[in-house]
């Protein structure tokens, strides 16, 4: 688990049309600019950190569609 001091946490306005599925993401107060992810439904179960350079590769996937369901 993540020992870690978070500003505060977000969660996506797309949570609620998820049916109560929220994952949360919030800024890690240490100064090296990594991303915590936790589940909403567990704030106290664990945490995946990820860098500052992959938080943003991420946020690009998601901004370019790279993470989209198509049906065929």
């Amino acid at each position: 688990m993540i020992e870690t001091n978070i500003a505060a946490w977000r969660t996506s306005s797309q949570s609620a049309d998820a049916g109560g599925h929220c994952v949360e993401v919030g800024m890690i107060e240490d100064g090296s600019g990594r991303v915590a992810v936790r589940h909403s439904h567990d704030p106290e179960g664990p945490m995946i950190a990820y860098t500052r350079e992959e938080w943003i590769a991420f946020v690009n996937g998601v901004r370019k569609g790279e993470f989209d369901f198509h049906t065929i």
